[in-house]
């Protein structure tokens, strides 16, 4: 039997103080329908905005990871991502009372708690699942992560410090729930005693305490271990967390030199723009025909994998040695035309703007300006254009986006463009 999508079977409460912020804040954790992803809600804001855990939401990735989307932002998610990613969890609510989740003991654990004692449900659908096809690597200054193909998720981690208690780790660990509850979910945060006028500076770890943080001295550290290792199976807890931000389970052998939160939401992005999906689009071709009136040849969007409607889409098109440009354009060296390639994140950006008003059947999107067009790497037949879109002002009749197009998550061409909506 094919998997399900997954939520909690009913309401689980942590509470307790934020470790950066000092604030005494609750997260509630809730069922949610299928495809709602993992939503954050600050209960406490008026309307209660929400904030989804994606890379795109992602404001601060400084000892912690903070969401943010408009004038409502969460930090310190990573702890509690990474007991949603061990359990597959697809869908869930987070109400939270204040800026930061609370920090609890420092670990995971929790939040492993919250969701056994919440039990969890099966939901309608398929869980939305990112495969790799292909290795790759990302550096992010001294950090290095391979990421390799593989039927489930496997992460193996290494860390080195010039402390006593810690010198060389590294730790290799398959994510399933059982063996996140006994290997990681209790490793704690640590810190350096050192550091902590200058994290206070910076306005952070205002609440961390010998109770929530493992603080290293030069020659020791506050409080009995619970493994020799545990640093580094902290590190695991945090990359695990912050992949949990790509929107779907993750399938892949990930090889991390170093982690820190900046580099792991590089490889969660990186992973984003070249895994491959296994769930039914958002769009197919027969919806993107119903809303954009281009025909072949000149459709040039192949399906919409992502949309939050009014801010951002993702779209596809996949490059084939059958497109009728190849003949007459470099027929010995075939490369997509870059005003081609424009002109299909245009047709993106055009389905975002449409998608964002009522009367969409009786409009049509045309482009008034494309700014700061940059062509990054040649397209090539066998090619896969991932179109990322954010709408940058829309005032009702016309919009300012800007369009990034990748292929194997490197940069292919961006451009800034200006639309208006006018009558059919």
């Amino acid at each position: 039997m094919s998997e399900r999508r997954r939520t909690v079977a009913t309401d689980a409460i942590v509470r307790g103080i934020g470790v950066h912020s000092a604030a005494q804040v609750s997260a509630t954790l809730r069922p949610a329908a299928a495809g709602s992803g993992i939503v954050f809600r600050r209960a406490d804001l008026p309307s209660t905005p929400e904030v989804p855990a994606r890379t795109q939401k992602v404001s601060a990735a400084e000892r912690r990871t903070c969401l943010g989307s408009g004038d409502a932002s969460v930090a310190s998610v990573e702890h509690l991502l990474a007991a949603v990613a061990a359990h597959g969890i697809d869908d869930l609510i987070v109400d939270v009372d204040g800026p930061e989740l609370p920090a609890g003991d420092g670990s995971a654990m929790p939040y492993q708690e919250a969701l056994v004692s919440a039990g969890l449900q099966d939901l309608e659908g398929a869980p939305t699942v990112r495969t790799i096809a292909a290795p790759f690597v990302v550096m992010d200054g001294e950090t290095r992560y391979v990421v390799a193909p593989s039927t489930g998720l496997r992460l193996t981690v290494s860390i080195e410090w010039d402390h006593p208690l810690i010198g060389r780790q590294s730790g290799c660990y398959d994510v399933t729930p059982d063996a996140f509850a006994r290997d990681l979910a209790g490793a704690r945060t640590f810190g350096f005693q050192a550091e902590a006028e200058q994290l206070h500076e910076k306005g952070l770890a205002q609440g961390a305490s010998l109770e929530n943080t493992l603080v290293l001295s030069p020659d020791g550290v506050n409080g009995e271990l619970r493994w020799p290792d545990e640093f580094v199976r902290h590190k695991a807890v945090d990359l695990l967390g912050d992949l949990a931000l790509v929107g779907g389970r993750v399938k892949a052998d990930i090889t991390a030199f170093r982690p820190s939160h900046r580099g792991n939401v590089a490889v969660a992005r990186a992973i984003e723009r070249t895994a491959t999906l296994t769930t039914a689009p958002i769009m197919g071709i027969q919806e993107i025909l119903g809303t954009l009136p281009h025909r072949y040849p000149f459709l040039l969007v192949d399906r919409i994998i992502e949309i939050e409607h009014g801010k951002r889409i993702v779209g596809i098109k996949n490059v084939t040695m059958n497109e009728p440009f190849f003949p007459g354009h470099f027929p010995e060296h075939p490369v997509m035309p870059g005003v081609l390639i424009v002109e299909a994140m245009a047709q993106t950006g055009g389905i975002l703007l449409l998608e964002a008003i009522p009367d969409r059947d009786k409009k049509i999107a045309y482009f008034m300006s494309i700014d700061g067009v940059k062509f990054r790497k040649p397209v090539i037949p066998g090619d896969q254009l991932r179109f990322e879109v954010e709408m940058l002002r829309f005032g009702g009749r016309a919009a300012r986006m800007r369009s990034v197009a990748y292929v194997d998550g490197q940069v292919a061409a961006e451009a800034e463009m200006a639309a208006a909506l006018v009558d059919r």
